[in-house]
């Protein structure tokens, strides 16, 4: 069984920051990437950002490019999203996802491509 629980949301104004953590327990050592989703009242869930375990390559959504950044604390089964310059466009409940099986891509962008899932964080920007 994997456990992901993600921390870190609030009520921020536009052009604060957040960082975003996420904490995988059990097993871990066979993770293959871990991501962030997000999903806005009324609209689907989308893709944010993901980060492939092994290597370390990285994939952003065009809409974040430039202001969130993903990493990794691999030592403490830890993925982190770090926003800057948040928009009220930004507001949305944030998942972690995890991944345990390979696929053909690395830094996959699907959801159906997760496994495990977080509870959710909300994050809500005023303008």
């Amino acid at each position: 069984q994997v456990l992901l629980v993600e921390s870190g949301g609030g009520l921020v104004q536009a052009g604060d920051s957040l960082r975003l953590s996420c904490t995988a327990s059990g097993l871990t050592s066979s993770t293959h990437a871990m991501g962030w989703f997000r999903q806005a009242p009324g609209k689907e869930r989308e893709f944010v950002a993901t980060m492939s375990w092994s290597i370390r390559t990285t994939t952003y959504a065009d809409s974040v490019k430039g202001r969130f950044t993903i990493s990794r604390d691999k030592a403490k089964n830890t993925v982190y999203l770090q926003m800057n310059s948040l928009k009220p466009e930004d507001t949305a409940v944030y998942y972690c996802a995890a991944k345990y099986s390979s696929s053909y891509y690395l830094t996959p962008r699907e959801q159906y491509e997760y496994d495990y899932w977080g509870q959710g964080t909300q994050v809500t920007v005023s303008a």
